[in-house]
């Protein structure tokens, strides 16, 4: 079985690869292509890879290549990991939104919008490539916004062998059997909404549905700020059901703008020096003929960095570094085995049994009452016997429901402008997103992204 991965000159590529590592006689690994365009940076990360990986033997062939179509030749799966104009162009996308006293995010709102006008065409030709290449790939899209694009990749291109996936609803799954001491396939979590837009309804153990604990456990440790939980005391159990962590730009969105006015800059801007630090420490160790010991060591440091500082300017505060708290983060962390977790999973369920169950971004199919069929939607779904299928969820609250079907809207709104290059229809969709409050923002913040994006983006007419 062959693996591409799309975009693997990026930071997580080293954790990707020790996942496949481990995971790659479960899944029959015979070849594994990293592909990207960025030759300097490609070549940075292959050199922490080979660090990492040391002299161990994988067991399956490693190639990696900047051509695309040699990557994809022959592929069973391919992963979609990718980010169009690199930081640079994520910074354009959150700042210029704050311009406007509109909330700057990589995914959410307007950041998502001219990350995905961005994306869409580029994703399109892949996905050309890899019918021609490697007809019959499944394609696993990391890329973000994640729904956004495996919506375009669905029901524009007609690919129905693509599966969205984001790490931040499967780690709710295991962080709540981690606090529960048990393991996630003890457990079957009920999940709905969209990408970065959802809710976890049902968690069932042994028969039995134990939500209400699991809101006692996190009403009684929230001001301990556990990740993925930034939410003031009461409100999850006022709702009663637990948000993704992305609903706080949605609940708390005047707070998190008055964050980012104190902080000055946006989590872009943030981390882009620890990114520039890790790529020159890693180039420097590379001419220095450094061991292994000094890639690994450059490569902790960065993560420890990033991982610090989530969340931080958005919430107004850092992680609790407290022993107990670390404690309980370190059990949640250890717990959540993401992106490349979730990727092998869905590979050794469909390659293999036994069956197993997800929280993936998939057609909708009638899972959720209210939602289009094709609308691709963020869901707890079976994987097995070669197909992937959503559960059903019924009836949702109309909160939920009306939340959702505004930014479903505003995501096919966003496909249609990126493949029609369409102006009106980039400012209707960026005017329809609930966190923009008016079309003259929208307007004057797409005005923006156009000048500042350059060729990056698409040529609105």
């Amino acid at each position: 079985m062959k693996l591409t991965i799309l975009g693997a000159a990026g930071v997580r590529t080293p954790l990707v690869l020790q996942s496949i590592i481990a995971n790659s006689q479960q899944v029959g690994l015979s070849e594994l292509s990293l592909m990207d365009v960025d030759s300097r940076r490609l070549d940075l990360i292959r050199a922490a890879c080979e660090a990492l990986v040391g002299e161990q033997d994988t067991g399956f062939k490693i190639n990696w290549t900047l051509d695309a179509r040699r990557a994809v030749w022959g592929a069973d799966f391919v992963i979609t990991t990718f980010r169009v104009g690199e930081m640079e162009s994520r910074l354009i996308d959150e700042q210029v939104p704050l311009k406007y006293g509109v909330l700057g995010q990589e995914t959410t709102g307007p950041g998502g919008f001219a990350m995905a006008l961005r994306t869409i065409p580029v994703v399109l030709d892949y996905v050309k490539l890899i019918r021609e290449e490697a007809p019959g790939a499944w394609i696993l899209n990391f890329t973000n916004p994640a729904g956004i694009i495996t919506e375009a990749i669905i029901n524009v291109a007609g690919y129905r062998q693509a599966i969205g996936i984001c790490d931040n609803p499967p780690s709710m799954w295991r962080a709540a059997a981690a606090l529960f001491n048990d393991t996630p396939n003890e457990f079957l979590v009920e999940y709905f909404g969209l990408n970065h837009l959802g809710w976890m309804r049902a968690i069932f153990h042994h028969g039995k549905d134990r939500l209400a604990e699991l809101i006692e456990v996190i009403e009684s440790t929230i001001d301990t700020h556990l990740p993925g939980l930034p939410f003031e005391p009461g409100y999850i159990r006022m709702l009663g059901m637990i948000p993704n962590e992305y609903n706080y730009f949605y609940t708390n969105t005047r707070q998190v703008m008055e964050n980012m006015k104190q902080a000055g800059q946006s989590r872009a801007k943030q981390i882009m020096p620890f990114n520039t630090d890790l790529y020159e420490n890693l180039d420097q160790l590379k001419k220095d003929g450094a061991p292994a010991v000094g890639f690994k060591t450059a490569y902790l440091e960065y993560l420890a960095r990033r991982g610090e500082t989530y969340m931080s300017i958005e919430t107004g505060h850092k992680h609790d570094n407290s022993l107990e708290g670390q404690e309980v983060r370190n059990r949640i962390e250890t717990s959540a085995q993401g992106y490349s977790g979730v990727a092998l999973d869905v590979i050794k369920a469909l390659v293999h049994p036994p069956a197993s169950l997800s929280i993936l971004n998939i057609p909708n199919q009638g899972a959720i009452m209210g939602m289009e069929a094709d609308d691709v939607v963020e869901v707890t779904s079976y994987i097995g016997q070669g197909t992937v299928r959503p559960l059903a969820i019924g009836r949702i609250p109309d909160h939920a429901l009306g939340l959702m079907k505004q930014v479903k809207e505003y995501e096919k709104l966003t496909i249609r402008a990126a493949v029609e290059k369409s102006y009106t229809l980039a400012l209707k969709a960026l005017a329809q997103h609930p966190l923009v409050p008016s079309l003259q923002a929208a307007r004057s913040i797409l005005d923006d992204y156009c000048k500042q994006h350059g060729d990056y983006f698409p040529v609105l007419k």
